[in-house]
């Protein structure tokens, strides 16, 4: 709704006036990519000395390291679990030179065969590596392969690697104690203008699926000029980057979209187990969803009932997917940064009770939609193709 002073106004005063905040928002933008150009070159920026941000589009695929900016050319990957060796290996194939650490001795086998170079420590990866990505269980684990003995920031205050990304999800104050950390090294080869080192809090969503298929979403917290930075590496391995602000950000967004993940889950599961108790088929049910106001990802993409949607763990026993300790995990997370800062989560509470209890039954290693069976005692359907 126009206020009076704005109706007042002649149609192209109007024009000019959005006109003139559209090129201030722009001319902004051109600004911050000055000053991330700096960091890496003392050339003066402009459209011919600045060609990266010119060419790269998402999901390009390198023919060598040659055509890669120079300050990312170097990738070492931490945690090569169900995620993580997917990630690294869309590095690999966008033509990133990956040097790779796991604790599991025939993931990285795998990758040796590979011709992938390997290291036995988080430090001996950080010696090898321009730019470092984690992606690990939990913030213990986060501490440890950051701070711990043969960690990354181990060995006195000097750094090789002018970047650390950290995939993982986890809380958001652990994310930004160890970026506070890293800000307090000096990088032992200045990379243009830049003298110390930053980190990137950057989990993932998508799951598996979109770790092989190199489609994941990053939630990133941290520098807005060293997040333009990076692109490179999140569009090797993903479709979406998301900037949110500053250091620990980018966790507390995957916090959220998992306590609402998880809520929409339960939410779906109730509903077609009360419909097939009142003799609606889920399937039918499904369908409904999808074409009314119920409609979402847990439904349309990803439905928790055996038999109504193919290609989803609910169709393989829920094996694979989304494991369900980890959703508890997640959902602790929620609940604890809830209580911390006073927001009131009753909801949050609730999905935690309930994932709890099935990985208490013996269902953590199963997907998360297996609440429908093992939670809501729903039924397998079999649907004719």
């Amino acid at each position: 709704m126009q206020t009076k002073t704005e109706r007042n106004k002649p149609t192209w005063l109007l024009a000019f006036c959005c006109s003139r905040v559209k090129v201030k928002r722009s001319f902004r933008i051109i600004m911050a990519f000055c000053r991330l150009r700096s960091l890496f070159s003392p050339s003066k920026c402009n459209s011919s000395s600045f060609p990266f941000y010119q060419s790269f589009k998402p999901r390009r695929t390198f023919s060598s390291s040659h055509h890669l900016p120079s300050h990312l050319q170097n990738v070492g990957f931490i945690g090569l679990g169900n995620m993580g060796s997917r990630m690294a290996t869309n590095l690999i194939k966008a033509g990133f030179s990956v040097t790779v650490h796991d604790l599991n001795s025939d993931v990285l086998d795998k990758f040796s065969h590979m011709g992938v170079a390997t290291r036995k420590t988080p430090c001996e990866v950080s010696e090898a590596s321009d730019v470092v990505v984690t992606m690990l269980p939990s913030s213990a684990h986060v501490n440890d392969v950051y701070t711990g003995p043969n960690g990354l920031l181990h060995g006195g205050k000097l750094l090789r690697p002018w970047l650390f990304i950290d995939s993982s999800t986890i809380d958001p104050q652990t994310s930004r104690n160890i970026s506070a950390t890293i800000s307090n090294y000096i990088l032992k080869e200045k990379k243009g203008d830049l003298e110390k080192p930053f980190m990137l809090d950057a989990p993932v969503s998508g799951g598996v699926i979109a770790a092989e298929a190199g489609t994941l979403t990053f939630m990133v917290g941290g520098s807005e000029e060293v997040f333009a930075a990076a692109k490179p590496l999140f569009f090797s391995m993903g479709k979406g980057a998301i900037y949110c602000g500053g250091a620990g950000n980018g966790s507390a967004a995957k916090i959220c979209n998992n306590l609402a993940l998880a809520v929409s889950m339960l939410g779906v599961s109730e509903a077609l187990a009360l419909g097939q108790s009142l003799g609606v088929a889920a399937s039918t049910l499904s369908k409904i969803f999808n074409c009314s106001s119920a409609r979402c990802w847990s439904s349309d993409s990803y439905n928790p009932v055996p038999g109504v949607m193919e290609g989803v763990p609910s169709s393989r026993d829920y094996n694979g997917g989304f494991a369900s300790k980890l959703m508890a995990k997640d959902l602790n997370l929620a609940a604890e940064s809830a209580k911390q800062t006073g927001c009131k989560h009753p909801l949050t509470s609730q999905a935690q009770k309930i994932y709890t209890e099935l990985c208490n039954e013996g269902h953590e290693g199963k997907d998360f939609s297996c609440v429908f069976r093992h939670y809501y005692t729903g039924m397998d359907e079999h649907v004719d193709q």
